[in-house]
């Protein structure tokens, strides 16, 4: 078992849910939120928070797609009576050990943006995301009326973290057909 000092700074990220143990050896099914089992492999040691709010370290030794879940293997969880300690655990990760492509954003960074077109007109701000299959929708408000804004290359122009802001250039119908 890895040991997270209480006062760490270390920022952790929640990747997942376990649902319940699997089989005898000590697997566990993961629902997880991450897009893939990369994030569980690359980070290499996972904390698990037990629903009495009581968080342990693992090292990951395997993870694998099962059905519509994952199937993850951690050193010292070797038994069905050890995994079931675990039931409704979140899976959390060190921030940092997540790796990510150029151009990916973790939701909580992008709630709160700012929106504008590439006109320079404000829009609102992003208060949700939906995930929509192939791409998300952010969901943009300005407390009066929501928008609903495709996440693809082709709409989202800019997106700069550090100003707090989202530029798009506005799909014919965008800005009309989907105001809610």
């Amino acid at each position: 078992m890895i040991a997270l000092s209480s006062g760490s700074s270390d920022k952790l990220l929640v990747l997942g849910k376990v649902i319940k143990p699997h089989g005898l050896e000590g697997l566990l099914r993961v629902w997880s939120y991450a897009p893939s089992e990369a994030s569980f492999i690359d980070s290499e040691e996972i904390y698990l928070r037990a629903v009495s709010g009581k968080l342990h370290g693992y090292r990951v030794l395997s993870v694998r797609p099962h059905k519509n879940i994952l199937l993850m293997n951690l050193e010292g969880v070797n038994s069905v009576d050890q995994a079931e300690e675990f039931r409704g655990a979140e899976v959390l990760a060190k921030y940092e050990a997540i790796t990510r492509e150029e151009g990916e954003y973790f939701w909580h960074e992008l709630i709160g943006l700012k929106v504008f077109l590439d006109t320079g007109d404000y829009l609102g701000t992003i208060s949700g995301i939906i995930p929509a299959g192939s791409n998300e929708i952010y969901v943009v408000g300005t407390g009066e009326k929501e928008i609903f804004v495709p996440a693809t290359y082709e709409v989202v122009q800019e997106i700069d973290l550090e100003k707090g802001k989202m530029t798009i250039s506005a799909m014919e119908g965008l800005l009309d057909l989907n105001e809610v």
